[in-house]
C-alpha cells in the first residue's frame, strides 16, 4: 500500500516567527498572508508553488523595509 501517494510535498515556508505586520499584511516570518496561511493545507503543489513565487517579491520589499536607514525628513 502506498502511503502519502498524493499528498502535498511542498513544505511550508513557516519559520515559526509568527507575528502579522499591520501595514503589509504579511507574517513577519514567512511573509505570507492570513488568508495564504489558513489555505496552505488545502492546497495543491502548483497552488503552494504560486504562493511561494510572490514569497520572492515580498522578500526584497520587507528586505528594504527592515533596513531602511533613509532619515526621516527634517520638521521644521
Amino acid at each position: 500500500m502506498s502511503v502519502g501517494h498524493d499528498a502535498p510535498k511542498v513544505a511550508s515556508p513557516c519559520i515559526d516567527i509568527c507575528r502579522m505586520d499591520e501595514a503589509s499584511g504579511w507574517c513577519e516570518g514567512c511573509l505570507r498572508t492570513l488568508d495564504e496561511i489558513a489555505a496552505w493545507g488545502s492546497l495543491a503543489d502548483a497552488q503552494r508553488l504560486e504562493v511561494l513565487a510572490r514569497l520572492s517579491d515580498r522578500r526584497k520589499v520587507w528586505t528594504r523595509h527592515l533596513f531602511d536607514t533613509t532619515p526621516a525628513a527634517p520638521t521644521r
